[in-house]
């Protein structure tokens, strides 16, 4: 794999080739996909490293003395040799990044899981390589909506919010941040959020600009006149109640400055790394605390926290560093209505590949810089799918309907449903075979029938077509309608492999109307109710979907590759699309396993689908059991709560003690008519889909994950490209 690594001796920085890492116990190994260059305190680690011995001594008499009492104790030769050995050591640059787990060592299973995203913290850990070891206390869950980009700024975020917390700031307090780098830029941002004003004081107009934009009420700039008596109009004359520094300087001008600045009794605290010489006289009549924050917050800098895991108690250590680099990450979610917005910091994106010209940056100081993010190759977070547009065609006032097929289940359940739902018009159905055509016709009062799509396709006052022919030409003919301007409802599945998925991404993105998928169970009032009771509770749920299929013919259509693709393509996809709807989050991966076929297609397995919240569901689909029993059951739990759906017949809901029973009022309802009717309405308006599209390419791809689980025996992940 490659990292960023630096000589100690000459201060060379190179882009290496280096073994992969393995995972430990109590750790995680992480494929980074974004790492931010944290230009302060990179900047001064890279000018240590490439000053002379000399100006390494200089700069660090502390280990000097070390050197001096081996030396006495070991003589000149030995000390020199170990000196020199220290300063060969290769040197691992960067400590902020975000990526996912590769792999899961002992004791965190379950805790995490392959494939989740996270945010990675710690010199010599969180490194800039395309490959990380971590221990748990080092790492936090990163939200769905939070991208890496942003997710990579976890660290800096979680010194600043230490520095916050040791401030002690309230509401209505008035917080001087003095140096609005990273650091200091959201320093000022989570004060703000939490009701403080802040004051924003810097070198750099153009910083000072971003701290306003982002939350700052006053900014000045460091140099020009009036900032004491701007700072005392502000505060009524009593003085900023407490200052964060956050600069990085030899001198000691801030904590001078902030004698000027701050009231009676104020809090002085320092993430930054700045000279300590204090003005006795005015600290002490003011009687103004200082403090130096310890970093990311309480665990840092002890390795039975970071290294062992070792557990502080809460009841008196809220916010460790591990918390603080939560909370931080959980802050940056565009969900909520104010939010921690490091977006706005960054001001150079590099491919890794480029990192060496990264730090050229950083360290030349020719170009201004704040956030410089480096950004990995590798597979995505999740398979690709298009946010496509949530507005269609322009409305229409009507759903005129052509159909292509017309086998047992259209002409038995899709067209009668149809023909209930008000602002339909029947224009033309399609079948390969004349005589069919002409019979279904006649018998739902189509105004045509034929046996040429393009009949279909081509007509202008057709703007809608229902699909529900054999499965392998699905994707194909769906992507034509879409290209031809129509909106599509497809019967499932919609595609066989990723080809035939990809065909249909292409041509939605360039299409006016939408496609939905024949999903009708998911639109089943059993089903909405049951995915409201378990979206009552918050964290991960757990759902058991049991199908009792009964036997197919081994020569039936749907278990020819060439036309149907299997039950597995053509039935359980039903039971991932209805499980993704009652748990409401993405999908990450897909395990499976199988019975032995003895007869037919594959017919008997289980599918356990891993949620990117955590939640889990597990899809039992048999053909082994008698036709008489109930054919479908759903288990839901979440929160002490059980939610049961059995055959869409009755609904139970138990919790706390109790169980409550809904029967069904209207006999079976799986769906089909409240399905068909929202599709012909989003038609008549335009758009957009009843079901949001990217929802069921994914979906989809899942199903179509499952032959690939099945094929190589192992863990599919969502992220694996097609």
């Amino acid at each position: 794999m490659k990292q960023v690594i630096q000589s100690v001796r000459s201060g060379k920085l190179a882009l290496k080739e280096v073994p992969e890492p393995r995972v430990a116990t109590g750790s995680l190994l992480v494929a980074t996909r974004a790492s931010l260059i944290s230009a302060g305190t990179e900047r001064m680690v890279i000018d240590f490293a490439k000053k002379s011995i000399a100006g390494k001594a200089k700069e660090r008499p502390d280990l000097v003395r070390k050197v001096m009492d081996k030396a006495r104790r070991d003589g000149l030769i030995s000390t020199f040799k170990a000196v020199m050995a220290r300063l060969d050591e290769p040197l691992p640059l960067g400590y902020s990044a975000a990526g996912e787990v590769v792999a899961v060592g002992g004791g965190l299973e379950g805790l995490y899981r392959v494939g989740q995203r996270v945010a990675l913290a710690g010199a010599g850990l969180a490194n800039h390589a395309e490959l990380s070891v971590v221990p748990k206390n080092l790492i936090a869950p990163v939200p769905d909506d939070v991208p890496f980009e942003e997710a990579c700024f976890g660290t800096l975020g979680a010194i600043a919010l230490a520095g916050v917390r040791n401030l002690g700031a309230q509401l209505g307090d008035v917080v001087v941040v003095l140096g609005v780098g990273l650091v200091g830029q959201m320093a000022a941002q989570l004060l703000a959020l939490q009701g403080a004003r802040v004051i924003a004081v810097d070198v750099d107009p153009g910083r000072l600009d971003l701290a306003r934009r982002t939350g700052a009420e006053l900014a000045w700039r460091l140099g020009d006149a009036g900032l004491v008596e701007a700072t005392m109009a502000l505060t009524g004359g009593l003085g900023c109640d407490s200052i964060l520094i956050a600069a990085a300087t030899e001198s000691s001008a801030p904590l001078e400055l902030a004698a000027e600045l701050t009231r009676d009794r104020a809090r002085v605290v320092m993430v930054g790394k700045t000279g300590t010489e204090f003005p006795y006289a005015a600290f002490m009549k003011k009687e103004l605390s200082v403090m130096v924050s310890r970093s990311y917050g309480p665990g840092r800098y002890d390795e039975d926290f970071e290294g062992r895991g070792v557990k502080y108690p809460p009841g008196w250590v809220r916010w460790t560093e591990t918390e603080n680099l939560r909370e931080v990450v959980r802050l940056m979610s565009p969900g909520l209505t104010r939010r921690l917005d490091v977006a706005a910091l960054v001001t150079h994106r590099f491919a890794f590949d480029r990192a060496e010209d990264a730090y050229r940056l950083v360290t030349g100081g020719d170009e201004p810089s704040l956030g410089v993010v480096l950004r990995y190759e590798g597979a995505p977070s999740r398979f690709p799918t298009p946010a496509f547009r949530r507005q269609a065609a322009a409305p229409s006032g009507h759903c005129t309907l052509g159909v292509l097929g017309a086998g047992s289940f259209a002409r038995t359940v899709l067209l009668p449903e149809l023909k209930r739902v008000e602002g339909v018009t029947f224009k033309t159905l399609c079948t390969t075979r004349g005589h069919t055509a002409g019979h279904g016709a006649e018998t739902f009062s189509f105004a045509h029938a034929t046996t040429d799509v393009g009949e279909v396709f081509d007509d202008p006052a057709i703007n809608a077509v229902l699909i529900a022919t054999r499965h392998a030409n699905h994707a194909e003919l769906t992507a034509r309608a879409l290209e031809a301007g129509k909106s599509v409802i497809v019967e499932k599945p919609l595609a066989l492999d990723r080809t035939q998925l990809n065909r249909v991404i292409a041509a939605r993105n360039a299409a006016p109307g939408f496609f939905m998928v024949g999903f009708n169970r998911r639109f089943a009032p059993m089903s909405i109710a049951a995915r409201a009771h378990l979206a009552r509770h918050s964290g991960p749920k757990m759902v058991v979907l049991r199908v009792n299929a009964g036997g197919l013919p081994a020569e039936s259509w749907v278990n020819a590759a060439e036309e149907g693709g299997g039950r597995i393509l053509g039935e359980v996809c039903h039971f991932v699309d209805l499980a993704r709807m009652l748990v409401g989050h993405p999908i990450a991966a897909v395990q499976a396993d199988t019975a032995q076929v003895s007869a037919g297609g594959c017919d008997d397995l289980t599918v356990t689908l891993s949620f990117a919240d955590g939640s889990l569901a597990t899809i039992v689909y048999t053909a082994l059991g008698d036709s008489s029993f109930s054919k479908e059951r759903i288990e839901g739990f979440a929160g002490s709560t059980v939610v049961t759906v059995d055959n869409f017949l009755s609904l139970s809901v138990t919790e706390g003690g109790r169980t409550r029973v809904e029967k069904a009022r209207m006999g079976l309802d799986k769906g089909h008519r409240a399905e068909l009717e929202l599709f012909a309405r989003a038609v008549a308006a335009g758009g957009p889909a009843p079901v949001d599209e990217a929802e069921t390419i994914e979906t989809s791809l899942a199903t179509i994950a499952v032959l690939d689980a099945l094929r190589d025996g192992r863990r599919i992940s969502l992220a694996e490209a097609p």
